[in-house]
């Protein structure tokens, strides 16, 4: 699959999730076989670029592969501001997002809230596309409600806004993360463009993305909450791609392994402090692949030290394995 000049090395893709792909994670899941690998959302509002949240969240330093970062807001011009600003700092992809459902974002009337306005949405697509010389992609929902399901009128105003794929998630912006995804409109969407098209929602297991390849005839899969704790996910969906079978699973030394030096990687990247308050929600996650193990959990998260988490991770390993 190609993005602009870029050619992914596979079709399997780290959704953008804000709080969760940062540096290290993006790393993780490049490492296990994401051919692309999003970073967190930014806001197109230029008065908390210079935020702690903001400049961490554009840290891309000793990243490999294809530097994809996705930005977000209402205003055309201030998108296009944010989108020269992260191509300067060595954004290879500009991604867009309107597929956020969250409050936060969509009372600003970003996100999947644009989804209601196709003449903003090509305003704004139009303006970001041409104030850079990278590729611009976008991330939708199916539309803004079950009952406006206008995805395929989106991808349409997309492709001839120059855009140059289409990740979309299958479900509306009304729907949030309830129910099941559906991808018929992913399908329609699919049928009705000639750029890439991305299947997201709901891509758990490989045999799942393998499903959901085969029904809408996307060009790739983009993974989100399904690699929370299970980064060894792309490299599973890689396997059943290309052999047909998954025969490779993590070991408890492998989860292991990966647990503590995710965890020290998050440290190292945000400090002592803020480090071992975002590594709770990423070892709750992994500790789900494992057998049911409440009693730790809810020790873990009462650690408020980094040094701290790691003897007790290590500790509740050796117990584990020996």
């Amino acid at each position: 699959m190609k993005i602009g000049q870029y050619t992914l090395q596979n079709p399997v893709i780290l959704a953008p999730m804000a709080g969760i792909t940062d540096r290290p994670f993006r790393k993780i899941c490049r490492e296990l076989g994401a051919g692309l690998a999003v970073g967190e959302m930014l806001s197109s509002n230029p008065e908390v670029w210079d935020t702690e949240k903001s400049r961490l969240r554009m840290d891309h330093t000793g990243e490999t592969g294809i530097r994809s970062v996705q930005i977000a807001g209402c205003d055309p011009e201030l998108m296009a501001q944010a989108a020269q600003l992260n191509v300067e700092n060595g954004a290879d992809i500009i991604d867009i997002n309107m597929g956020c459902p969250a409050k936060k974002v969509n009372k600003k009337l970003a996100g999947s809230a644009l989804l209601q306005d196709p003449k903003l949405v090509e305003q704004i697509l139009c303006k970001v596309v041409n104030s850079v010389s990278v590729p611009v992609t976008l991330k939708i929902r199916t539309g803004w409600s079950p009952d406006n399901r206008n995805g395929v009128q989106i991808a349409q105003i997309a492709e001839q806004a120059g855009i140059q794929a289409l990740a979309v998630h299958g479900r509306t912006r009304a729907c949030m993360f309830k129910g099941e995804a559906e991808f018929k409109t992913i399908r329609d969407i699919k049928q009705n463009v000639s750029i890439p098209v991305i299947a997201n929602g709901d891509i758990c297991t490989a045999d799942r993305a393998l499903k959901v390849l085969n029904f809408t005839g996307a060009d790739a899969i983009m993974v989100g909450r399904g690699a929370q704790g299970n980064p060894w996910i792309f490299r599973e969906i890689n396997e059943l791609l290309q052999t047909g079978q998954v025969t490779t699973k993590p070991s408890t030394a492998e989860i292991r392994d990966m647990m503590l030096n995710h965890v020290q990687a998050i440290h190292e990247f945000y400090g002592d402090e803020k480090g071992y308050r975002t590594a709770r929600k990423h070892v709750i996650w992994y500790l789900k692949t494992l057998a049911d193990e409440s009693d730790f959990r809810r020790e873990f998260t009462a650690i408020d030290s980094a040094e701290g988490q790691l003897d007790s991770l290590s500790s509740f390993f050796d117990n584990l394995i020996n």
